[in-house]
């Protein structure tokens, strides 16, 4: 090889490394924070935004930091339960969204003068990420600040944080000046004031090396409500409260610092976006658009599973809410199920079946096996039999689930039976066999569901099961010739006839910077464009449980590392372009799945008990799950290799050992308490 050519080729090499560096722009300092180094130069111009809520409040946070470090802040805030009144020339759709919200600048920060001069904040040095977003300032006539954005959990209060510190040798004198904004409007439930103000001091000296700390609280009331107050750290306590309660709970330890922290924040963002509203606590997906309402997708099948892992009391509450909600909706004529309750069930319900009552009947009956609580059972018992019916009858002539729509509401075709309603449908079956034996229902009626999953199996394979683009895979409809997404979903409901196609199709061909995109489309660059993260994720989690270790721990790490560490931080998305790639909360419950059930294989088999499937990759020599709440335990979970084996050891918190055996790899273990 000739010089000339390889030093053209090391400098391609270059090129793509520094490309990958200045992708990764922020860097994990702890587990439970990252950091964007501003001072660098591939780190500013930079723009972003993170959501962050309380039960009463949301903020979207937008910062963004020009050439010369100087920093904008927008705050858009929300506040849920006030609904506003319709002009009327807004659009119809627009009843569904009526939160009252505003947006801020920093307009509304107090006037703070040091000596003669009004303060202006330094050049942005830092940021951080921990569950609240620190914005660190350097220092200008030897004061520095950090300022720390976070709502309040419990009040309508957004709350931003100044303290100041002086980094000089001589006392500093701060004069502030309070500036105020109230504004009152009449809205849906009466009259509304919002209020913008500041706990700031009208003097404060500062002796060298010392701080001093106020807040700026955007906050609303209703009708004759008292202001919410500042005072103290209390509402700062609150939220280091819930972020040290995360941080807990169901710990995830592998050798991958970066899955670490990544499952680390999406439990805080799965779990801090529930609200409280008349139906009572219920999980919504935020993102700007969806508060105080629930889906049967995003509530029933993405999240609610997940809380009984995390032990998230309040999580849980809301969860079993949304299942009590539905199952009020049952009927004898099975009339199909609303898939949403938006505006605190005062909007209008849907009669679009989207194979809302698959999604339902798969995410009760696991949220009710992994509560490991029998009343729980029994109370969903009829829901899910309902929903299991109601599919059975929606039968075609060929054996599959007819459904109009899919979770994907009509943005793409599915046509009139879709792989992901019979996939949901043969995953519920399935549980509601382990739900139903622990619950001592009918031996006839599980032995029923037993036989329809059987029968279903074959009918998915002989009606969705197809060869495209040379790949063994699944139509997504009768007469659809491009590969979709939730090609994936046999896959996660442990159907694997045509997992090596499967897995080649979503990695090889729908696989992008961005994860697994909808569909590849080449006829229409429009629909190849589209990726929404939830896709990635389960078929991340099917992958894992189909064995492809090494192919999916280098797509989850490629992935994780995008999305906690890249230009769009620090959670997990709904989609793009629609939505802009916003944080709905249902996702990040989605991806501490791929860990629960994918890698560590967990499916329960009764009210208390489960399978494990390790799914221990080749390049790590432990993995381990500790402080899992699910089945009414509190256990670690840990896999360590031995040479060829897997050790996998079940241990409760107290000390007891569950089990301690050791397996091959990718053969399972069955636990019971």
């Amino acid at each position: 090889m000739g010089i000339k050519k390889l030093m053209i080729m090391v400098g391609l090499l270059v090129s793509q490394g520094q490309m990958a560096q200045e992708r990764q722009h922020w860097t994990i300092e702890k587990t439970d924070e990252i950091r964007l180094d501003v001072t660098q130069s591939y780190n500013h111009p930079y723009e972003d935004n993170i959501e962050m809520s309380g039960k009463r409040v949301s903020g979207i946070i937008g910062y963004s930091i020009n050439e010369k470090r100087e920093v904008s802040i927008s705050r858009e805030i929300f506040f849920p339960q006030l609904r506003t009144l319709l002009k009327t020339n807004d659009a119809d759709w627009k009843a569904y969204r009526a939160y009252l919200k505003g947006v801020y600048t920093d307009n509304i920060l107090p006037s703070i003068a040091m000596g003669n001069r009004i303060y202006v904040p330094g050049p942005v040095k830092e940021v951080r990420i921990n569950g609240m977003l620190k914005i660190v300032h350097e220092a200008v006539n030897g004061v520095s600040l950090i300022r720390t954005f976070f709502p309040s959990m419990g009040q309508r209060l957004f709350v931003e944080q100044w303290t100041m510190t002086n980094t000089g040798s001589t006392p500093v004198v701060l004069h502030g000046g309070q500036k105020e904004v109230k504004e009152t409007l009449d809205g849906a439930k009466g009259v509304y004031t919002i209020h913008v103000a500041s706990n700031i001091e009208k003097e404060t000296t500062l002796a060298p090396a010392k701080s001093y700390t106020f807040s700026i609280g955007i906050s609303a009331t209703m009708n004759n409500e008292p202001k919410v107050e500042i005072s103290g750290n209390e509402y700062y306590n609150e939220r280091l409260a819930f972020l040290d309660q995360m941080k807990n709970s169901l710990e995830l330890q592998t050798p991958d610092p970066t899955l670490n922290t990544l499952f680390g924040f999406s439990k805080i963002r799965a779990s801090e976006s529930i609200f409280e509203s008349k139906l009572g606590l219920i999980h919504s997906p935020g993102g700007g658009r969806y508060y105080v309402g629930f889906w049967a997708n995003d509530q029933a099948e993405y999240v609610g599973p997940f809380f009984p892992y995390l032990g998230y009391d309040t999580g849980n509450d809301a969860s079993l809410n949304v299942y009590r909600l539905f199952a009020k909706e049952i009927n004898d004529a099975y009339n199909n199920l609303p898939y949403s309750f938006e505006m605190e069930g005062d909007a209008p319900k849907s009669t679009l079946d989207r194979g809302d009552a698959a999604m339902i009947a798969y995410g009760a009956a696991q949220f009710a096996l992994s509560t490991g609580d029998k009343e729980i059972g029994k109370e969903l018992w009829p829901l899910i039999k309902w929903c299991l019916e109601y599919n059975r009858r929606q039968l075609n002539s060929a054996g599959v689930v007819a459904s109009e729509s899919d979770e994907m509401e009509g943005r793409i075709a599915t046509g009139t039976a879709n792989l992901s309603t019979s996939s949901l449908y043969y995953g519920a079956l399935g549980l509601a066999v382990s739900l139903g034996n622990s619950l001592n229902e009918s031996s006839s009626t599980t032995r029923a569901y037993t036989k329809q999953a059987k029968a279903l199996k074959k009918n998915i394979e002989s009606y969705f099961g197809a060869t495209i683009e040379g790949l063994e895979t699944y139509r997504y409809y009768d007469g659809h010739t491009k590969l979709r997404h939730w090609i994936c979903l046999p896959l996660v409901t442990g159907i694997y006839d045509r997992k090596e196609g499967t897995i080649q199709a979503l990695f090889d061909k729908l696989w992008s910077e961005n994860g697994v995109h909808v569909e590849k489309n080449d006829e229409n660059k429009a629909i190849s464009e589209i990726f929404w993260d939830r896709g990635t994720l389960y078929a991340l989690r099917g992958t894992f449980l189909a064995g492809a270790n090494a192919q999916s721990l280098e797509k989850l790490e490629e992935f994780s590392n995008k999305r906690l560490l890249g230009n769009r931080v620090p959670y997990v998305v709904e989609a793009y372009p629609e939505g802009n790639m916003a944080q709905l909360s249902a996702e990040s419950g989605l991806y501490c799945r791929v860990f629960t059930e994918g890698i560590f294989g967990i499916v329960p088999t009764g009210l208390k008990s489960f399978k494990c499937t390790p799914r221990l990759p080749a390049e790590w020599d432990h993995m381990a799950l500790k402080k899992v709440k699910a089945f009414g335990e509190d256990f670690d979970i840990s896999v360590k290799r031995q040479g060829r084996l897997l050790k996998v050891s079940v241990l409760k918190t107290n000390g007891t050992v569950i089990l301690n055996k050791t397996i091959k790899d990718g053969k399972s273990v069955q636990v019971f308490f």
